[in-house]
């Protein structure tokens, strides 16, 4: 330390200080992308406690960008000159009472809102490059746990930990991402669910909700584009192959290992399974091919021929990975070593490695559910359901905002994850000094920390925020 103990002293007094000096132009693009003026036209919520929605919402969505996880977090915003920076700033409790005032309704509406500002995030920043051309969008579900029996809807799940499914007491998630090979996953489609629900229910509806709002984002906008829907053996059902096909969509899903497609795989010859790069794979150049433990083959297979008029043809690629046998001896694990099979059922046009490794692609889903979780999904903060569900569309919508804005600020951040994106970009202190006119139409400027290691990636974020708006071309 420079200075002596005894003469080093703090006092909280500095009224023209901001912690999140970030927040500037994260707020600024959802300004200009009309996030205030979408909740004021689709959102009427009935309850007293409901009025005022766009700057609450706005509220809300900026302490979620400041990392905030629970309801009392948002009071983050609430400090030095702030009020300075920003118009309409709400108390947590006020905040608290508005979550529960929406009932379902309102929350559908909250969800149009995220897809409307996912459209327009798109189309004025650099969100989703190649969207046009081709664009993946990944269906999944997670429980969130919770603890007690105060929280409306709770209920017990299947997840994972550890790598093996177990039974939670929490709510069920389903999220949709829309991304692109160049392009890292944003949410076009997010909704509650009570903690017992199987995570298919309502997928087909929810499957067509997604598609409308990847095509609104730019997904299939050219006559050669191409979107693929990925999902696990949860969404292997015939109302989502379904929506796919009427919604020009190609399919990529995980099938379920029934009776049907044991009998599909046994019927593949020997001579049609590839060995594929996998881990521990070496490649022979003599031979011109991938030694490996993991084999791909296809057949074609006709699912759902139980279900009128749903019946639907298409490839069965097939990956084997070889089993070892546990009860052997050290170096003798290749004794009657088995093969464990993985299927998946789609209609992708691309030739038989490429498909099967853009279906594993779908594990970016991961990612995303971990990028929530480690933000404002930490925790679901109310034991009202609606108000959970309102914190999640509107986490879902932070997400977004601040993808976009780290595709403004460099290509390092175009892809980083959000704590990364709140530790350098937004959680960066500066002091305000105005001049000029007083009443709110002088000008304000932010004093920020000599040499941030970050300054070049802000400064990019700050002058597009304040430059002409960037439109996307088909």
């Amino acid at each position: 330390m420079f200075h002596a103990l005894a003469r080093t002293h703090a006092i909280f007094d500095e009224e023209h200080i901001v912690a999140y000096a970030g927040l500037e132009p994260v707020m600024r693009l959802a300004e200009r992308c009309g996030l205030a003026a979408l909740v004021g036209e689709h959102v009427a919520i009935g309850d007293r406690l409901g009025v005022n929605a766009p700057a609450k919402v706005a509220s809300i969505v900026a302490g979620m960008a400041a990392g905030a996880d629970s309801i009392e977090d948002l009071d983050a915003l609430r400090h030095g000159g702030m009020d300075k920076l920003f118009d309409g700033i709400r108390a947590p409790s006020t905040l608290g009472s508005f979550l529960r005032a929406p009932d379902w309704g309102n929350v559908r509406q909250l969800e149009k809102v995220n897809r409307q500002m996912l459209a327009r995030l798109a189309a004025c920043t650099p969100l989703l490059p190649d969207v046009g051309v081709l664009a993946f969008i990944d269906l999944d579900s997670m429980q969130r746990r919770t603890y007690g029996y105060a929280k409306q809807g709770s209920g017990f799940g299947h997840t994972k930990i550890g790598g093996k499914s177990v039974l939670v007491r929490g709510l069920n998630v389903l999220l949709a991402t829309l991304s692109t090979p160049v392009a890292a996953p944003v949410v076009c489609g997010s909704r509650l669910r009570g903690g017992s629900a199987g995570s298919g229910r309502g997928a087909e509806s929810f499957a067509r909700e997604t598609i409308g709002a990847a095509k609104a984002a730019g997904a299939g906008a050219n006559a050669d584009s191409l979107v693929v829907l990925r999902g696990d053996s949860a969404f292997y059902t015939a109302g989502v192959v379904a929506a796919c096909r009427d919604h020009d969509v190609r399919f990529s899903v995980t099938a379920k290992m029934d009776k049907k497609i044991k009998a599909a795989i046994a019927a593949i010859p020997e001579a049609a399974w590839v060995a594929i790069k996998y881990p521990n794979a070496v490649f022979d150049e003599q031979a011109g091919r991938w030694v490996s433990n993991a084999e791909i083959a296809e057949i074609s297979y006709t699912a759902f021929a139980s279900k009128r008029k749903r019946a639907v043809t298409a490839r069965l690629i097939v990956r084997r990975v070889r089993r070892l046998n546990p009860q052997a001896q050290a170096g003798q694990e290749e004794l009657f070593a088995t093969w464990r099979y993985h299927a998946i059922f789609t209609d992708s046009p691309f030739h038989l490695v490429q498909a099967e490794s853009q279906h594993r692609g779908h594990a970016v889903m991961e990612q995303v559910n971990a990028d929530l979780i480690d933000g404002p999904l930490a925790h679901l903060p109310s034991g009202v359901f609606t108000a959970n569900a309102v914190w999640l569309t509107l986490a879902v919508l932070t997400h977004n905002l601040l993808r976009a804005t780290g595709c403004l600020a460099s290509a390092f951040h175009a892809t980083a994850r959000g704590a990364t994106l709140r530790r350098q970009l937004i959680a960066v202190p500066a002091r305000l000094a105005r001049h000029g006119r007083a009443g709110g139409n002088g000008h304000i400027t932010l004093h920020l920390p000599e040499h941030w290691r970050w300054q070049s990636a802000w400064r990019n974020a700050f002058a597009a925020g304040h430059g002409p708006p960037r439109r996307r071309v088909a």
